[in-house]
Order: C-alpha cells, then structure tokens, then sequence
C-alpha cells in the first residue's frame, strides 16, 4: 500500500478526532508522533513511552512528555485498501492511548483493540 507522509498523518489527526474530548482532556504531559519505521528488530505498528498515568506518584514532575509513536510504513504493510489504513490507524491510535491509562496488551487484546 502507497500513501504520503502528509495523508498518513492526517488520518492520525483524524483518528485523535474521534476520541472522546474528555477522554483527551485526561491525558497529560504526552505527544502523538508518526514516525516511518520502529526500531530495528521490532515488529511495531505503534508504541507508547513514558510514564502511564496510573504508575505517576507524587514524585511525578519535570520530566520529558511521554510519546505515541505511530508506525507508518508497517502500517501501511498490512493493508491493502485506504479503508484499511484508515481502520488500523484508528486501532493503532487507540491501542497506544490506552497504554497511557495503564491498560496493558491482555486487556486491550480482550477489548478488542489488540
């Protein structure tokens, strides 16, 4: 599948539209970032780094937002359609979110956002 930097993250942003506004108004202290390729070695449509709200103690201060990190080009590997970037991006940004309010891959895999 073929598709512009430019129209990658423009579905990002329009998949961060569809999250709920109070759900967004909870996050803290992070950045959303589209990125071509994951590490070497790593087999990644997304990841979240940083600290999720749920592990943040009263220790929790001056440090480096935490970042989403979403994978365009493995992305775009697994589809074949623009409706199917459209739909893993969705999953992908939701998925990564998640790891933000501490929700692990078991849970999210049994949500149906694995």
């Amino acid at each position: 599948m073929e598709m512009s930097r430019e129209r990658f993250e423009e579905l990002v942003g329009e998949a961060l539209d569809e999250v709920p506004e109070e759900l967004l108004g909870l996050m803290s202290n992070v950045v959303i970032l589209v990125e071509d390729d994951p590490p070497p070695g790593e087999n990644l449509l997304g990841l979240y780094e940083g600290h999720a709200l749920t592990d943040r103690g009263w220790d929790y201060s001056g440090v480096l937002p935490d970042r989403i990190l979403i994978y365009r080009n493995p992305i775009l590997r697994i589809c074949d359609t623009d409706d199917d970037v459209v739909e893993e991006v969705a999953v992908t940004v939701v998925h990564e979110i998640a790891h933000h309010f501490g929700i692990d891959d078991d849970r999210l895999h049994a949500l149906g956002w694995g």
